[in-house]
């Protein structure tokens, strides 16, 4: 590819100093040799169009290179040089400009094949009957072989665990973020990445016929069995072609003139295909490159601006593609708020390396909590950890691990539910046990990205027909996440075979795009009409497959790109359309004598520079220099990290919900009132600030009467929420032996009902803020 760019340069280079010394040469009144200079400037572009016309007829192709030949050839003969090296420039840019375009599509292998380990740690018998480890080629590893996986190794081939516990990084294969834990006996396979403590791996596969070296022959397969797309210059070009051959030779036959011939053929050189369509499209390329979006290749732009239907893998495409804290349950009884639940875990977690770990620490972080450091730390790689936290023990890990070290007191009922929650919404739990207690527990999820629903949304208004989401989680949780989204399908259980499987049976109805982010997405890449990869956080495997790149980690930039692709198609048809309509008037004005060639070639020029003029366009976007409305991305990073330190609230008005329950343990009158402040002072102080402040100047942005009405609306709601809280806590607190004791059970459901009511409108609004904010936040 780079050879075929340097090539154009050179013949881009040798016509505009051949035209530029000519002139110079004509000018001194040299004419003889600024015609040989001219003829030579002409002459290596005629060569190599002759030679892809051989090429393309061995293919059983044909384009414009017939027309361009029979234009530079005819000129030199019937002694027209300035007129050849003029076509010869034309052509040559149009080639420069293709070739750059197509130098940005070069899809290798090489990230996808360089993770693949080179070499395995196998156990060997040396002299005098000891076993050493060995480094030994993968091609080696036979099935039976033991191999050693060390901490952060990739498993070189399938085999199944030989003792213990293994924690593996399955993402390059399924696409899941969380970790999981294989006992000893089960079946590992090839790709995933080792997170835990080394272990031994007893092969039962050879290199060549594991998991990942399947997955690799199904991305070569992919990009095989994909047809190259019909570009648009050639499909014009069959119709244009023999059209300018039949006027050129009616016009010679009828008048017996070959120069009305020559006139014909050079008013009739393509070049609004050759030169508008690249324009336009590399125009478009570049807009796209402004956004963060990485096209490669124009054949990618022009594809992209056909897509119907748009599948996505859910893991790091729709989700955030990181496990995050969304709930926190303590326990009935344990005396352990919230914050405190996490701020201790938190600060165990520190001494881990696990994944989950690292998710605790950042929401911990973020909700402002000082984290303590651990001491006489013990982890169990997989399962948990346990150690000292400011004098006090604590045990953080999966639900069987923290039950054993806690010790055989019957688990409390909550856990049963908490695990249940834990199936429902396929999220992953960490349980927490403070001396000797369990104390309560945090639910983690891959949590749908702020702005998926928009872009969805907005994919729909440029052209989108149908979205169909492919995972290899789940059926239930897809289904879930499916339903939240919209969507028109949900495959779940896929392999990387099943999801190729998926984009062929979707290409029968129309052309498809596929977005992804790892290495199991490569293949469904590889097979779509279009590939896109999140490069931003993404595999460089998934990367280098696809098509188009979203540098930014921004789902709602493919809708742009989409929109940028199908107006630059547009103008592109419209430049081509123009300008063939004008060739075709020139071409009969030439043919009945009226228009020498070098007239036609001076009058194709400025069509040439018509047509290039409006393809430029697609340089823009159309709305005549108004600035999309934007904020800073500070302002909206701003407002979710309030959020998320208001979240601590939010914590607590669904625990004390909880506990308002019949047969619980009810809060007492202080917890009650201790609540009823912390909403006045810190949640209802913040919406006021909102309302007052912030959302003023997102109206200014977004126009209109009042764009921000419905989010007033609901400030309004939480505050007749918090003021009704505020004054049934009064009530308690003002006469000790009412009714409406926290012992009666009206009261009970009545605080619980608007409780509850709070909690669901409070995490429904910040989403919806957060969503309006990441939309309008200026992260160019």
């Amino acid at each position: 590819m780079a050879a075929s760019l340097s090539r154009s340069i050179a013949l881009f280079a040798i016509a505009a100093v051949g035209l530029i010394l000519g002139i110079g040469a004509w000018r001194l009144g040299a004419d003889q040799a600024a015609a040989w200079i001219w003829s030579a400037g002409s002459l290596p572009t005629l060569l190599l169009l002759l030679l892809h016309i051989v090429q393309a007829a061995r293919r059983g192709e044909a384009g414009l290179d017939v027309i361009a030949v029979l234009a530079l050839a005819g000129t030199l003969a019937l002694g027209e040089p300035l007129t050849s090296v003029v076509i010869a420039l034309m052509v040559s840019s149009g080639q420069l400009l293709e070739g750059w375009a197509a130098g940005r599509a070069q899809r290798e292998m090489t990230a996808l094949l360089a993770r693949a380990p080179r070499v395995a740690n196998r156990y060997e018998n040396v002299a005098g009957g000891d076993v050493a480890i060995v480094s030994v080629p993968l091609d080696a590893v036979r099935p039976n072989d033991r191999l050693l996986i060390r901490a952060g190794d990739v498993l070189p081939v399938d085999g199944t665990l030989a003792a213990g516990v293994a924690t593996l990084d399955e993402a390059a294969l399924t696409g899941e973020p969380l970790p999981t834990r294989h006992e000893a006996g089960g079946r590992l396979r090839s790709g995933a990445t080792n997170v835990g403590d080394a272990f031994d791996l007893i092969a039962v596969t050879t290199a060549a016929d594991s998991a990942y070296a399947g997955i690799i022959r199904l991305v070569t397969a992919a990009r095989t069995s994909k047809a190259p797309a019909s570009r648009l210059a050639d499909r014009y070009a069959l119709l244009f072609v023999p059209l300018a051959l039949l006027a050129a030779g009616a016009a010679w036959l009828l008048s017996g003139d070959p120069d009305r011939a020559l006139a014909v053929l050079v008013v009739a050189t393509p070049c609004p295909l050759i030169l508008a369509v690249p324009v336009a499209i590399v125009s478009g390329m570049s807009r796209c490159a402004r956004r963060g979006v990485l096209v490669k290749g124009a054949g990618a732009l022009e594809a992209l601006a056909t897509v119907q239907t748009l599948l996505f893998d859910k893991t790091g495409t729709l989700t955030g593609g990181r496990a995050r804290v969304v709930a926190l349950e303590c326990g009935e009884g344990s005396g352990v708020e919230s914050s405190e639940l996490l701020r201790l875990a938190a600060s165990l977690d520190q001494a881990s390396q696990h994944v989950l770990a690292e998710a605790i620490i950042v929401a911990a972080r973020a909700r402002g909590l000082t984290l303590s450091t651990p001491t006489a730390v013990r982890e169990q790689p997989g399962a948990g950890l346990a150690g000292l936290v400011d004098g006090r023990r604590v045990v953080v890990g999966g639900a069987d691990y923290v039950r054993e070290q806690v010790g055989p007191a019957p688990p409390p009922p909550w856990r049963a539910r908490f695990l249940r929650r834990m199936g429902y919404e396929g999220a992953a739990g960490v349980f927490v046990a403070v001396d000797g207690a369990l104390v309560g527990a945090i639910l983690l999820a891959d949590e749908i990205r702020p702005e998926a629903a928009r872009a969805l949304r907005l994919l729909r208004k440029a052209g989108a027909k149908r979205l169909v989401m492919v995972t290899g989680d789940r059926s239930d949780v897809a289904e879930t996440i499916g339903a939240a989204l919209g969507l028109d399908g949900v495959i779940a259980d896929c392999t990387p075979a099943d999801k190729v499987a998926a984009v062929e049976t979707e290409k029968r109805a129309g052309p498809t795009l596929m977005v992804g982010d790892g290495v199991n997405d490569a293949p469904a890449l590889a097979m779509a009409d279009v590939g896109v990869a999140m490069g931003a956080r993404g595999s460089a495997a998934s990367s280098e497959t696809a098509d188009v790149v979203l540098l930014v980690d921004r789902l709602d930039r493919l809708a742009e790109a989409m929109r940028v692709a199908r107006r630059s198609r547009r103008i592109a048809v419209q430049s081509v359309v123009v300008g063939m309509g004008l060739s075709v008037v020139a071409m009969a004005v030439a043919a009945a004598g009226f228009l020498p060639p070098l007239s036609g070639a001076v009058l194709q020029e400025a069509i040439d520079v018509a047509v290039i003029a409006n393809a430029l366009r697609a340089l823009g976007d159309g709305r005549m220099g108004r600035k999309p409305a934007a904020i800073p991305a500070t302002e909206a990073a701003r407002l979710k990290g309030e959020h998320d330190a208001l979240l601590p609230i939010l914590d607590r008005v669904r625990a004390v919900g909880d506990r308002l329950s019949a047969g619980q343990d009810p809060p007492s009158k202080q917890e009650l009132a201790d609540l009823a402040d912390r909403l006045r002072n810190d949640l209802l102080r913040h919406e006021q600030e909102d309302d007052h402040a912030l959302y003023p100047k997102v109206a200014r942005l977004i126009g209109g009467a009042d764009p921000m009405a419905a989010m007033s609306r609901g400030h309004r709601e939480i505050g007749q929420l918090v003021r009704r809280y505020d004054r049934m806590v009064a009530d308690l607190a003002a006469d000790p032996d009412s009714p409406d004791s926290p012992d009666d059970p009206a009261a009970l459901r009545e605080a619980q009902r608007v409780l509850y009511s709070l909690d669901a409108i409070l995490r429904l609004h910040f989403a919806q803020e957060e969503e309006i904010f990441h939309a309008l936040a200026d992260a160019a």
